[in-house]
């Protein structure tokens, strides 16, 4: 039946976008094997009313989705593992380009398989139901609901930092915090994609501020001549080798603050020209990023030493004691808000997995 499969869910070519037939529609059909016995409702290709109307959202969703809260954890892991400022420094750099490849390539597969789902549409266009039905109950149980745990958890111990400012936040509070900041976000995706494209507009441009806040400081910094471990002597004076493996891990870290670049592909089919606005996304959000990471860490090395930054649990929270003075408090504040967003962008786009399961059946069929 590869005219019915090629059809259904959202239309792959130009011209009229093609519902699909269900279960019962198709086995009535006095031929059930071609597409157009289907008798499908056609309707006049357009923007449907949860499809973005702006280029904006592919931005929005990349940066809110990539800055989360990796750039608060992921400095203390890339340094430890690096050995030296400098060669972090590179590491951070180099993240940057690894993600700008990888973003190249899915917007590559978004353009040629124009389906919003991301690697579950992509894997099964490519090796079929049976491999996607798995990649997507493997995610569902397992990859989304622990990542969310993880985002949910890391936001409700930074709003409640300045509340307990001397010890640990109880257990069941930050557990309570993170259920009702999952099920409320939850519940704006469900009602209206305008919410959520609205709250991850207000969020993004947040976080931004609050890192531009850190480099703001670091330049102060920088212009007062606190700049020493950032002189290539001191950037490059490694306390340790770092072995193949160590690398690896300092990239791995890195990866982890840079996690997300792929996901503007699960939206694809509410982009406005996908084909023009993916890689314009791609060239202003991935540099952006990078930017911001780099300048980030050098703005921590004006204000702590390495052995500070090593020691140090929650980078940002110790930067903004050093520098800040009485408004502390902004850096949990900031990251809290930080992962809020990203909580945000990371359901509105893995909800677009669940939307494709439902809306078309084949892959139901091909498994079953």
């Amino acid at each position: 039946m590869p005219g019915f499969w090629k059809q259904c869910g959202a239309a792959l070519y130009p011209g009229p976008q093609l519902e699909c037939c269900s279960r019962s529609e198709l086995h009535r059909a006095p031929n059930p094997a071609p597409w157009p016995e289907c008798r499908s409702r056609a309707k006049p290709r357009g923007l449907t009313p949860n499809q973005a109307s702006r280029p904006e959202l592919g931005r929005t969703t990349w940066c809110g989705n990539i800055i989360g809260s990796g750039i608060f954890i992921s400095p203390k892991g890339v340094l430890e593992h690096a050995g030296s400022v400098g060669l972090a420094l590179v590491v951070w750099v180099l993240g940057g380009g690894i993600a700008v490849l990888g973003s190249l390539c899915y917007a590559e597969l978004g353009v040629a398989i124009p389906k919003s789902g991301g690697d579950y549409s992509y894997v099964t266009e490519i090796f079929g139901g049976l491999a996607g039905f798995l990649l997507l109950w493997s995610a569902v149980l397992i990859m989304y609901p622990t990542s969310l745990a993880v985002i949910a958890l890391t936001f409700s111990n930074y709003v409640l930092q300045p509340v307990f400012p001397n010890c640990i936040p109880p257990y069941n509070a930050s557990r309570v915090l993170s259920m009702v900041c999952l099920l409320l976000l939850t519940w704006v995706n469900s009602s209206s994609v305008r919410w959520a494209t609205r709250i991850q507009d207000i969020f993004t441009a947040g976080k931004l501020l609050a890192l531009a806040l850190i480099i703001t400081m670091g330049f102060i910094q920088i212009f007062k001549g606190n700049y020493e471990e950032l002189t290539p002597s001191n950037a490059f004076n490694f306390w340790m080798s770092p072995s193949v493996g160590q690398l690896a891990l300092a990239f791995l870290q890195g990866s982890f603050a840079f996690s997300g670049w792929n996901f503007l592909n699960y939206v694809t089919e509410e982009l406005v020209d996908p084909r023009r606005n993916l890689p314009r996304a791609i060239f202003i959000s991935i540099p952006l990023v990078t930017f911001v990471y780099t300048f980030t860490n050098i703005a921590y090395f004006t204000a702590m030493s390495p052995q500070e930054l090593l020691s140090s649990n929650a980078v940002a929270v110790t930067f903004g004691e050093k520098l800040l003075g009485y408004f502390s408090w902004v850096m949990p504040v900031s990251v809290a808000l930080s992962t809020f967003g990203g909580i945000n962008g990371y359901l509105f786009t893995s909800s677009r997995l669940i939307l494709l399961k439902v809306t078309c059946p084949r892959h139901t069929g091909s498994v079953w």
